[in-house]
C-alpha cells in the first residue's frame, strides 16, 4: 500500500505529451523578401543581383520570383523538393543551361517563365516532371532547336506556349499537334519558312495563332481554319473565333493563297513579296482574279540513255511552274520510285539508279505536279550487257558513251539536233528554231487564234549546263523572237507559253504553245599568236645578243686604232714622254719601237710611260734597258 502513494507523487514529474511542432522555416535569402506568415508562402528576389539560385530557399514556397538577375544556369539541386511550387519566374537572366531534371520535383507547377534568357536549345529531359504546367513562356531567347519530346510531360495540360523572338527554322510539328488544350500559340519573329498542311488540325481550343515576321511564302489551308472564323485581332468576337496574325512574311501571292484572300479581315501589315507583278502591293487590295498559278511545263529531260549493266544511270527532269512543281518518277512497271537501296530521288528532279540491272530498262515517266496541274515526260533507258573485264594495264581511247556517269562533256550540236525529233512531243512541233549561230537564235511559233484573249507570250529557256531559267515576255501580236547573248557550243531547251484570260473563271492562265531543243554553234578559235612569256624571253635574248655584239665591235675598233697609232692612244702620240722597252706586235714581229723626243713643256710636267708587258720568245729578244 505504500507503493501507491509513491507512484502518485511521481506522476507530476513525468513530462506531459504535446502535439508535434512544425519545422522551422528556412531563413529568407539575402536581398530577398519572403512572405511566410500566411499561406501561400512566397519568395521574391527580383533585381537582387543574384548569380545563382539561392541555396537557402524555403522548400515550402508556392511562388518563387527570380527575374532580372544574373543567374547563368539552373542546376538539378537548385529546385529540389519544392513540390508545392506553383509559379516560377526566371525571366530576364543570363541562363544558358538548364540541367536535365532540374524541374523534376515541381509536379504542381502551373507557370514557368524562362523568357529573356540565352537558351539555344531545349532537350527532351529539361522539362521532365512538369505534368501540371499550363503556361510556358520561352520568348526572347536564342532557341534554334526544340526536341520532339521536349513537351511530352505537359502536352495534355499546356494552355499557353510562347516561342516568339527566337531563331527557330524548324519545329516538331507533330509534337505541337498533340497540344489539345493550347489556347494561345506564339510563333512570331522566328525563321520559319514553311508550315506543313494540317499542322493545327487537332488544336480544337486554339484561339490565337501568331506567325508574324517569319519567312513564310505561303500558308496552307487547314481544317481548323475552315471550322472557325478567322479574325485579325480580338474585337468582341465569339469565343469560337480564331485570331490569326501572319503579317511581315514574304508572301507569294498565287492561287494557293486565294482561300486566305477571301476572308473578311482588317489587317494592315500583310503585303505581297512575289510574283514580280504583285510585289509590294497590299495583300487585301489584290483582287482574287490576280492570285493565279501556272501549270507545270517540262523544260529539260534526259535523252535516251544506254548504259551497261552494273553501272549507275542518272535520269534528269526539269520543270517550271507556279508554284514550283514537285517531280516524281514512275518505273516502266508502273511503280512510284523513291529513295531505296538501289535508287535515290533528289528534290531537283534527278533520279539516280545506283546499280542498273538488265530488267531496269524501259520507259521511265517523269511527273511534274503543282496546284495548277501536272505535266509528264518520258525518258528511255536501255541496259546492255556488262562490259568485259579489262586488264589492269590496258588503256582505252574511246570517247565516253551517252549515259556514262564519267561523260562530262555536253553533247555536240549535231547529236543534239538529231535527237530533237525524239525528245519533243508531237504537240511541240509548232515551235521552231529556224536560225541559230554561236550566240543568237531565231524562235518562231504559229498563230494561236484558237486561244482567245491572249495577253502575251512567255519564252522560257535554259542551257544544258545551267538549271537557271531565263524568261522573256513577248507581245501578243508577235510570232517570232530573236534570242541573243547565248553561250556558244551549248544545247538549249526552250518552251513558249501563251498567257491568256480564261473566260470561264475570269483568271489569268497559261497554255503551252510548244517546246524545242537547239544547239548553238561552237565559237571559232582564232589563230593563236605566240604566248607572251615566249615573246618576252625571245626579245630579251635578242637584245642581249645585240648588246654583246656591239661591245665586241667596240673592243675590236679600239684595238685596231691602237695598232694604227703605234701602240699609243690616238691624239696622245706627241704629248707623251719617251717610251722605252715597249714591246708591240706588228705583223707578227716583236722589237723595239722607235720614238721621237717630245718638245720641252713650258712648265715641269709629269712624264707618262706606257709599257706593254710581253713574254720574250727567247734570249735574243730581251727588251732593252731603261
Amino acid at each position: 500500500m505504500a507503493v501507491l502513494p509513491l507512484l502518485l507523487c511521481l506522476l507530476p514529474l513525468a513530462p506531459a505529451s504535446s502535439p508535434p511542432q512544425p519545422a522551422a522555416s528556412s531563413p529568407c535569402p539575402r536581398r530577398c523578401r519572403c512572405q511566410t506568415q500566411s499561406l501561400p508562402l512566397s519568395v521574391l528576389c527580383p533585381g537582387a543581383g543574384l548569380l545563382f539560385v539561392p541555396p537557402t530557399l524555403d522548400r515550402r514556397a508556392a511562388e518563387l520570383r527570380l527575374a532580372d538577375n544574373f543567374i547563368a544556369a539552373v542546376r538539378r539541386r537548385d529546385l529540389a523538393n519544392m513540390t508545392g511550387l506553383l509559379h516560377l519566374s526566371l525571366s530576364r537572366n543570363t541562363i544558358r543551361h538548364v540541367a536535365a531534371g532540374a524541374f523534376a520535383d515541381l509536379r504542381a507547377l502551373r507557370a514557368l517563365h524562362l523568357d529573356g534568357n540565352r537558351l539555344t536549345s531545349l532537350g527532351e529531359g529539361q522539362l521532365r516532371g512538369l505534368v501540371n504546367l499550363r503556361h510556358l513562356i520561352l520568348s526572347n531567347n536564342q532557341l534554334a532547336a526544340l526536341a520532339a519530346g521536349a513537351l511530352d510531360d505537359c502536352a495534355e495540360t499546356l494552355e499557353d506556349l510562347d516561342l516568339s523572338y527566337n531563331n527557330l527554322e524548324q519545329l516538331p510539328w507533330e509534337a505541337l499537334g498533340r497540344l489539345g488544350n493550347v489556347n494561345t500559340l506564339g510563333l512570331d519573329h522566328n525563321l520559319l519558312a514553311s508550315v506543313p498542311a494540317g499542322a493545327f488540325s487537332r488544336l480544337h481550343k486554339l484561339a490565337r495563332l501568331d506567325m508574324t515576321s517569319n519567312r513564310l511564302t505561303t500558308i496552307p489551308p487547314d481544317p481548323l481554319f475552315s471550322r472557325l472564323p478567322l479574325l485579325a485581332r480580338p474585337r468582341g468576337s465569339p469565343a469560337s473565333a480564331l485570331v490569326l496574325a501572319f503579317g511581315g512574311n514574304p508572301l507569294h501571292c498565287n492561287c494557293e493563297l486565294v482561300w486566305l484572300r477571301r476572308l473578311a479581315r482588317e489587317d494592315d501589315l500583310e503585303a505581297c513579296a512575289s510574283p514580280p507583278a504583285l510585289g509590294g502591293r497590299y495583300f487585301w487590295a489584290v483582287g482574287e482574279e490576280e492570285f493565279v498559278c501556272e501549270p507545270p511545263v517540262v523544260t529539260h529531260r534526259s535523252p535516251p540513255l544506254a548504259v551497261p549493266a552494273g553501272r549507275p544511270a542518272a535520269l534528269r527532269c526539269r520543270a517550271v511552274g507556279d508554284p514550283e512543281p514537285r517531280v516524281r518518277w514512275v518505273s516502266p512497271q508502273g511503280r512510284l520510285l523513291g529513295n531505296s537501296s538501289r535508287a535515290r530521288a533528289f528534290p531537283n528532279g534527278t533520279l539516280e539508279l545506283l546499280v542498273t540491272e538488265p530488267g531496269d530498262g524501259g520507259v521511265f515517266t517523269c511527273i511534274a505536279a503543282n496546284a495548277a496541274g501536272e505535266a509528264t515526260a518520258a525518258v528511255e533507258l536501255t541496259v546492255g550487257p556488262p562490259p568485259p573485264p579489262q586488264l589492269a594495264n590496258s588503256t582505252s581511247c574511246d570517247p565516253p558513251r551517252d549515259g556514262d556517269p564519267d561523260a562530262l562533256t555536253p553533247p555536240s550540236a549535231a547529236s543534239a539536233s538529231a535527237k530533237v525529233a525524239d525528245t519533243v512531243a508531237p504537240t511541240d512541233r509548232g515551235v521552231q528554231v529556224t536560225e541559230h549561230g554561236a550566240t543568237a537564235a531565231l524562235v518562231q511559233w504559229p498563230d494561236q487564234r484558237p486561244i482567245p484573249d491572249i495577253r502575251m507570250y512567255q519564252i522560257q529557256y535554259n542551257s544544258s549546263a545551267d538549271d537557271i531559267l531565263v524568261y522573256r515576255m513577248i507581245p501578243a501580236d508577235s510570232r517570232s523572237f530573236l534570242l541573243t547573248d547565248l553561250a556558244s557550243g551549248r544545247t538549249y531547251d526552250l518552251c513558249v507559253l501563251a498567257v491568256y484570260e480564261d473566260s470561264a473563271t475570269g483568271l489569268t492562265a497559261t497554255r503551252p504553245v510548244g517546246c524545242a531543243r537547239f544547239s548553238t554553234e561552237p565559237a571559232l578559235r582564232p589563230c593563236g599568236a605566240p604566248h607572251a612569256p615566249f615573246l618576252g624571253g625571245t626579245m630579251i635574248i635578242a637584245l642581249g645578243g645585240v648588246i654583246v655584239a656591239s661591245v665586241l665591235v667596240f673592243i675590236f675598233v679600239l684595238l685596231m686604232r691602237y695598232k694604227v697609232h703605234g701602240g699609243q692612244p690616238p691624239g696622245k702620240a706627241k704629248a707623251t714622254a719617251p717610251v722605252s722597252s715597249v714591246c708591240s706586235q706588228t705583223n707578227g714581229a716583236l722589237g723595239p719601237t722607235p720614238t721621237a723626243p717630245a718638245p720641252e713643256p713650258a712648265a715641269p710636267r709629269a712624264h707618262t710611260v706606257v709599257q706593254l708587258d710581253c713574254e720574250p720568245w727567247g734570249p735574243s729578244h730581251e727588251p732593252a734597258g731603261p
